[in-house]
């Protein structure tokens, strides 16, 4: 038991990128109020098949004190400015979820309610895609940091990073035992419990050592060696909305641009990820076993790559759901072992963090209260719960009928919660306002738009406005776009400039 104004003696049981995340962002931003020993094992691989994020990760980089073109250089990284969807609501379709806004970000309303106006109209209007920043940005293959003034057009985007994640946890934890975090290399073999309070107390390592501690967190993987092992927390299942439960993957050469993008394919029985990186590629294809076998996913991998193939194919499974609770006890599942979302829309990696900054904000100041755990697990249930939705939208937003897949999650029945944010969509273009959750007003407006949404209303303030004028002001601001994007370097030039490359230390 902990004596409040002590040192919290944390515990962190695996290493990868959830374990040195939360390992360096303890040891430095809470330095007198923690000491953090990790545990992992060489032993056993971490999941990263390489990563694309979500902005959000720039800020957590920023907390930490981690530069941003040292960073890039060691893990290899790029720019993103969004993600691609492909043949997602018909076979031919292509669309981005740009990290930014559509139209130019100023007005009392949001553009999508002129754009819907003018389109039910009957009104001839450009690609969406042409009238938002960051997509043109990224469709011409170029990059450049985002002007600090939102209220000018290159201010209107954000961007994130495509990262070797087997490179990320190294440069982690070089950062975390620099702040003072002791490592030990073991399997954990035991876990042993206070018979009152049901809180862990020490665990054991294979080799008999015995490691105490007042707070533990499970960063252990799919595992879930602490929560869902010894503490025995129930795992909800979501595959009947999100039913691939499997992902092959592999890097390869690269052949095409190093586009400032990650791709997501939409394929018979779920769909595949290119995210590119300065030396490689990375593939992945993320299907459901029900609606396709192991070799024939493999074989439809090898056949899409670009490039020749520079390792062998991983099988991964999984199951979409998460934890009914993250924290419990006196124990915190972050990352794999708290739940799993498939990185459709590139969020694991936040929510990692976003379980990182609630414990930080929530630390214990000895024995961990329950208000603190309650809100920590409301929190991430929210993170958790609204992530799916939103994932769900993408595969049951379609028109698509071409494999039985495809038939499946076109008409399964889907959460009410998503079912509520489509009705207000639909009939008044309206996105479902939160004060938290990740995706904001223009990612639902991008699916709903991409994949043939159309709504039969709109704000109505937009009828005040001269629609005439609108579609001048509209062509206006594709044209202004365009000249500005094209004034803007290469992707690939500004990494050579900017982060070349470089051996971790």
């Amino acid at each position: 038991m902990t004596t409040p104004g002590k040192a919290v003696r944390v515990v962190i049981v695996g290493g990868g990128t959830a374990g040195w995340m939360t390992a360096a962002a303890i040891a430095r931003l809470l330095p007198h109020r923690a000491s953090v020993h990790l545990v992992e094992s060489e032993a056993i691989g971490i999941v990263g098949v390489g990563e694309a994020t979500l902005p959000h990760i720039r800020f957590f980089n920023e907390r930490l004190g981690i530069p941003e073109a040292e960073f890039m250089a060691l893990t290899r990284a790029t720019f993103k400015l969004g993600i691609e969807f492909r043949d997602w609501g018909r076979i031919g379709d292509s669309y981005i979820h740009p990290f930014g806004t559509f139209g130019s970000g100023k007005g009392a309303i949001d553009f999508h309610h002129y754009w819907s106006r003018l389109s039910r109209a009957g009104a001839p209007l450009p690609p969406l895609d042409d009238l938002s920043y960051a997509c043109t940005l990224a469709r011409q293959g170029r990059f450049a940091h985002p002007q600090a003034d939102p209220g000018q057009l290159a201010g209107t985007f954000g961007y994130a990073y495509q990262f070797d994640a087997q490179l990320f946890a190294p440069y982690l934890r070089g950062l975390a035992e620099r702040a003072g975090v002791v490592r030990t290399d073991g399997i954990v073999t035991a876990v042993e419990r206070d018979g009152d309070t049901g809180d862990i107390r020490a665990i054991t390592l294979a080799d008999g050592t015995r490691i105490e501690g007042d707070l533990f967190i499970d960063c252990s993987g799919f595992r879930s060696l602490l929560v869902g092992g010894a503490m025995e927390e129930p795992f909800e299942d979501w595959a009947h909305w999100l039913p691939a439960d499997r992902a092959v993957a592999m890097p390869c050469r690269t052949e095409t641009a190093v586009t400032p993008y990650t791709s997501a394919i939409a394929m018979p029985a779920g769909w595949r990820w290119r995210i590119p990186l300065q030396h490689r590629t990375g593939n992945g294809y993320v299907y459901a076993s029900a609606f396709v076998g192991d070799d024939e996913a493999r074989d439809a991998l090898v056949a899409a790559v670009e490039g020749e193939p520079l390792a062998e194919l991983r099988l991964l499974r999984f199951r979409a759901g998460r934890r009914r609770r993250s924290w419990v006890g006196n124990c915190v599942a972050i990352g794999l072992a708290s739940g799993f979302l498939e990185p459709l829309e590139s969020t694991s990696i936040y929510l990692v963090q976003q379980a990182i900054t609630a414990l930080v904000e929530l630390f214990p100041d000895g024995a961990p209260s329950p208000p603190d755990r309650d809100e920590f697990n409301r929190v991430i249930d929210l993170e958790y719960d609204r992530i799916r939705d939103f994932l769900i939208l993408h595969y049951h937003a379609t028109t698509r009928s071409d494999s039985p897949f495809w038939d499946y999650v076109r008409t399964m029945t889907i959460p009410d919660s998503l079912a509520e944010k489509l009705d207000l969509w639909r009939r008044r273009g309206r996105v479902v306002k939160y004060r938290e959750g990740v995706f904001l007003d223009a990612s639902w407006v991008a699916v709903y738009l991409g994949q043939g949404i159309m709504p039969e209303g709109w704000d109505p303030r937009a009828d005040a406005s001269d629609p005439v004028a609108v579609h001048r002001g509209i062509a206006a601001l594709r044209q202004e776009i365009a000249a500005d994007v094209a004034a803007r370097p290469d992707h690939r030039g500004f990494l050579d400039r900017y982060c070349p490359m470089t051996d971790a230390a």
